[in-house]
């Protein structure tokens, strides 16, 4: 293991609604493990979750802590799978776009997959930066501010972004790193 990519002692978010894609959580969170991280399920509503594998429905997943009582000052990181269902339900959600803009407010890292920077949109913090996402998002994050690259990785700031199951291999790795370097400066501070 590499030390700089260590995250014993990190706890990172993975939120979460139905009809998240199986894979885009599974596999990240077996990364988080395999580098000492606690990856905790977060999700608006009940005591499960059930994930989106291959067309239909998958299986379910117990959540580990409800979104009312999950407080972003408990975590080191976000975790925003992809899949079509669950970011849609997430971004209607005012307190998951709270959680989101928490994270992003305190400079704290964030990795996001697929369909999973819908969420970023709506909590208003893909304006000004790079990233990918799913093909079929690129004008929604253009169109928030975003400058959308085609690669299968992107970071910005403590953001990694990428397209699809595919890119899980290069997600995982800068999702892993990113998690382990930890704060970011925050838009804010630049600004002052």
């Amino acid at each position: 293991m590499d030390q700089t990519h260590d995250l014993n002692g990190k706890r990172i978010a993975v939120l979460v609604t139905d009809g998240f894609e199986e894979v885009e959580m599974t596999e990240p969170k077996r990364a988080i493990q395999e580098a000492g991280g606690e990856a905790v399920l977060i999700a608006p509503d009940g005591d499960s979750v059930r994930s989106w594998d291959n067309g239909d429905w998958g299986r379910p997943f117990d959540v580990d802590q409800p979104l009312t009582s999950a407080k972003s000052e408990d975590f080191d990181g976000l975790l925003i799978p992809g899949g079509v269902r669950s970011p849609d339900k997430l971004r209607m959600d005012d307190g998951a776009v709270r959680f989101v803009q928490e994270f992003f407010h305190a400079g704290k890292p964030v990795a996001s997959i697929c369909h999973g920077p819908w969420l970023l949109i709506d909590a208003g913090v893909a304006d000004g930066r790079q990233l990918t996402s799913y093909p079929s998002l690129r004008l929604d994050l253009n169109n928030a501010g975003a400058d959308w690259i085609d690669e299968e990785v992107v970071v910005d700031r403590g953001l990694v972004t990428s397209r699809s199951p595919r890119d899980l291999p290069a997600f995982n790795r800068k999702m892993v790193e990113e998690f382990a370097e930890g704060r970011h400066q925050t838009q804010d501070s630049q600004d002052s």
